[in-house]
């Protein structure tokens, strides 16, 4: 069954025996957005047709924020773009984002663990929470007996909404996010990329 087929968050919940929480769990790790970031990103938004698709919205206003906090941590993980993710029949597909510990073997390797779980959706939440967390089941389940937490992201560009899977507890965040606080919402996304590091990083030493 395709990450897709679920459509409310409940079914997945009920289907992966999953509890569902709301908890301001999110904290803010300033990020410096540069000028010409800003600047470009005005131009898109203002002469460009930035959501009239899910392609559209990953490529114009998901994938840019997501790659510029990327790039201070690219040494330890890779940002993959819509690359397949499987786990059993239940739990197959293409997230539109993963972050993956980068492979030894090279940055063209899909290797474990799994940490970060993107969704774009044009305004259905409840659709794309269904599927980015079938995402972060799988991914877990992929990830074995690891103790990591997997975080989770649906955006239809304009808003972001972040959540994170411990065991067996999915955590939504209240606190809103949008790209037209961009200060705010780079904070967030390089908070979220910092707790990854810190769970690869207790990897390594343990």
């Amino acid at each position: 069954m395709a990450f897709s087929s679920y459509k409310t968050i409940g079914e997945v919940l009920k289907e992966f025996q999953v509890k569902y929480t709301e908890f301001n769990f999110m904290s803010e790790a300033e990020f410096h957005v540069s000028d010409y970031f800003r600047e470009d990103l005005q131009t898109v938004m203002r002469e460009g047709v930035v959501n009239n698709s899910e392609y559209a919205i990953c490529e114009n206003l998901i994938y840019p924020v997501l790659k510029e906090v990327w790039k201070r941590y690219s040494s330890k993980f890779t940002l993959w773009s819509h690359q397949s993710l499987t786990y059993d029949e239940k739990l197959s597909g293409y997230p539109e984002y993963i972050l993956a510990k980068r492979s030894p073997l090279g940055k063209v390797v899909f290797d474990k663990p799994y940490f970060i779980l993107v969704e774009a959706k044009q305004d259905n939440f409840e659709a794309g929470w269904a599927q980015c967390l079938a995402e972060m089941i799988a991914a877990q389940r992929l990830n074995g007996e690891l103790p990591i937490t997997i975080f989770g992201i649906v955006s239809n560009g304009d808003r972001w909404q972040f959540g994170k899977l411990d065991a067996e507890l999915l955590t939504k965040e209240n606190t809103p996010y949008t790209i037209y606080e961009l200060d705010k919402l780079f904070a967030a996304v390089n908070y979220v990329f910092q707790q990854c590091e810190v769970q690869l990083n207790n990897l390594v030493t343990v």
